[in-house]
């Protein structure tokens, strides 16, 4: 494990330059990190990840100079990276004419999406390699994401030649992702930066269209932890394990026992994890509020009960 100082960047920096993976912080997951600009790179992300080549990824760069000269931005998305960036919101926008980060990145699509992380490890990186890097959450697709540089080891073992080791992650859930490439911004995905922060600035969101994905954390089933989640529960049944939520509830792990959002959007994946055991039939859940961070919350938890596609059975 290689933590937070200035020979593991540096070695973090060598590793990416060769075209490896590295993993690192962020404010919201764990990122499996890779030089955006290198096809081959990039296929080496989907691979790690045995991911699906047509969902797309997210390029991250230190600063909005930078995703300017990747993306073409609009005034909405301008307002917007000036309000939340640092920070957990994703921007959808069109790839500039000679964007150099690679069309495998954004699946083929004219469109690319870009943020910039709000966690000193993850900008000093950014920083110091000098090119964006596509960082996906570090764990096989589909899988709970890692909130801690652990998490990424015991998913990942050796297909990471590093892991900076900045901590558990703050924010615990992926950034918001909006889609500004067309006439009207559309919520492509709920996550740290709640709907309604955004829409105090760009008025109401759209709902995705129909076509290809534009963004990560678009597939029915992702998130998903080996053992089949019931959502809406009351109390677990006797082969369960109970994911609580609030004052006065059942024993069990319970994300936030004086039902804060912003705690329990932390701890989901962490919880999730450790719930995730053999001897059990499944998960319960209790109810969330669907509102500020628990929609982002909620939009996990539904993905994580969906039905799981064909070869990747829980």
């Amino acid at each position: 494990m290689t933590t937070a100082t200035d020979s593991a960047i540096d070695e973090a920096t060598a590793a990416l330059a060769a075209g490896g993976l590295v993993a690192f912080p962020t404010e919201t997951v764990y990122g499996l990190g890779a030089d955006a600009t290198s096809d081959a790179a990039v296929a080496r992300i989907y691979e790690a990840k045995d991911r699906p080549h047509f969902n797309p990824l997210i390029a991250h760069v230190p600063d909005l100079a930078a995703a300017e000269r990747l993306v073409v931005f609009t005034d909405p998305a301008r307002r917007l990276a000036r309000a939340f960036w640092p920070g957990p919101l994703t921007l959808v926008l069109v790839r500039k004419a000679g964007c150099p980060v690679s069309l495998l990145a954004s699946a083929g699509l004219d469109t690319l999406a870009v943020r910039v992380p709000d966690h000193p490890l993850a900008l000093a990186l950014l920083r110091a390699f000098g090119r964006p890097l596509v960082a996906p959450s570090a764990n096989p697709s589909g899988q709970l994401s890692p909130t801690t540089a652990g998490d990424v080891r015991d998913a990942l073992g050796d297909k990471v030649a590093v892991v900076l080791d900045g901590g558990p992650c703050r924010v615990g859930v992926e950034s918001t992702v909006i889609d500004l490439s067309g006439g009207h911004a559309a919520l492509l995905r709920h996550g740290g930066v709640p709907v309604e922060a955004l829409e105090a600035i760009l008025g109401p969101l759209a709902a995705p269209g129909d076509g290809p994905l534009k963004s990560p954390g678009q597939l029915d089933s992702h998130y998903a932890p080996r053992l089949p989640v019931r959502l809406e529960a009351s109390e677990a049944k006797a082969d369960e394990a109970l994911l609580a939520f609030g004052p006065e509830v059942p024993d069990g792990l319970n994300l936030s026992p004086s039902g804060d959002l912003v705690e329990a959007a932390a701890n989901l994946f962490a919880f999730l994890r450790r719930l995730d055991r053999p001897g059990l039939a499944g998960i319960a859940v209790m109810p969330i509020p669907d509102r500020g961070l628990g929609r982002a919350i909620n939009d996990r938890l539904r993905r994580a009960a969906a039905p799981r596609p064909a070869g990747q059975g829980r």
